[in-house]
């Protein structure tokens, strides 16, 4: 099962897979990027495309010619004259292809967006599904679940507010209604979206209320944002199991809302400055 994600889509990327638009050349950051891994749908998170089959044609757009088998569904264009591609699952755009180049081997060039895919270093995943979730700074909580077996791509954000692009300055005055909070990204082959969620309630104290550790403040509550019925009713039977154990939990559940990725000095922050986290440990809840 994986339900979509129009809801934590910022409108840039919404207007690309549900509206057909097309990002402006050379703009998109998978354009010029030689990373190994494998290109998943930013809509439904279905694998379509292994880097291996990625090459630069010079068009301003990351180029394939190959994708995965069965992910990839050609439509005609409205344009009567190009080929559309879309996601086979969700139906979401990517973009067009077109033969006949003589670019490569295969002779064909998936023409795609950058923003309606996502990348993760990762050469054998087929099927994706995410969670996001907050639990005080962002820094601790990505640094931990980027040592979780199965996660494939942790990204440190804001969301829960109705300001749209918050900044970090602007979260931390504590009044946009954001948290701080990161969107997991795992392989649903090896690991299931309780094992993410039990690991979360145990790398963060779920029942501190006024923030993370020493970290005090709105943007620092507990919370788990859920995309489904499924992934709600998955987080209430897991808050029972601690409520039963004697724990006085916080942590508050809502429906996802917009995720913002924060400016890029935040992602990977302890590894970039080679610290730990300060008000993050692990701690066994479970049994």
């Amino acid at each position: 099962m994986n339900k979509f994600k129009a809801d934590s889509l910022p409108e840039s990327i919404l207007a690309i897979v549900k509206n057909k638009h097309t990002e402006p050349s050379f703009s998109g950051e998978y354009d010029d990027f030689d990373g190994q891994g494998t290109y998943l749908c930013r809509l439904c998170g279905l694998a379509l495309f292994r880097a291996t089959t990625k090459f630069h044609s010079g068009c301003g757009w990351p180029s394939f010619d190959n994708h995965i088998e069965g992910t990839v569904l050609r439509l005609p264009d409205l344009d009567g004259k190009r080929t559309e591609i879309v996601c086979s699952r969700c139906k979401a755009h990517l973009g067009h292809v077109f033969t006949g180049e003589n670019f490569t081997f295969n002779n064909t060039r998936h023409c795609v967006n950058s923003l309606s895919l996502d990348f993760v270093p990762n050469l054998d995943v087929t099927d994706t599904q995410e969670a996001i979730l907050a639990g005080g700074c962002f820094w601790g909580v990505e640094y931990y679940f980027k040592k979780l077996p199965g996660v494939l791509k942790v990204e440190s954000g804001y969301t829960g507010g109705p300001q749209k692009e918050p900044t970090y300055r602007e979260i931390c005055t504590g009044k946009t209604g954001h948290v701080e909070a990161v969107r997991v990204v795992f392989d649903v082959n090896q690991v299931s979206y309780e094992q993410v969620l039990k690991f979360f309630f145990e790398i963060h104290d779920p029942t501190q209320q006024n923030g993370q550790g020493p970290d005090l403040g709105g943007q620092y509550l507990s919370k788990v944002f859920y995309y489904n019925e499924r992934q709600k009713e998955t987080v209430i039977a897991l808050l029972q199991q601690l409520i039963k154990a004697g724990y006085q939990v916080a942590t508050t559940l809502e429906p996802v809302q917009v995720f913002w990725q924060a400016e890029e000095y935040h992602q990977d922050y302890y590894a970039k400055n080679a610290k730990l986290p300060y008000c993050h440990r692990y701690v066994r809840r479970f049994d």
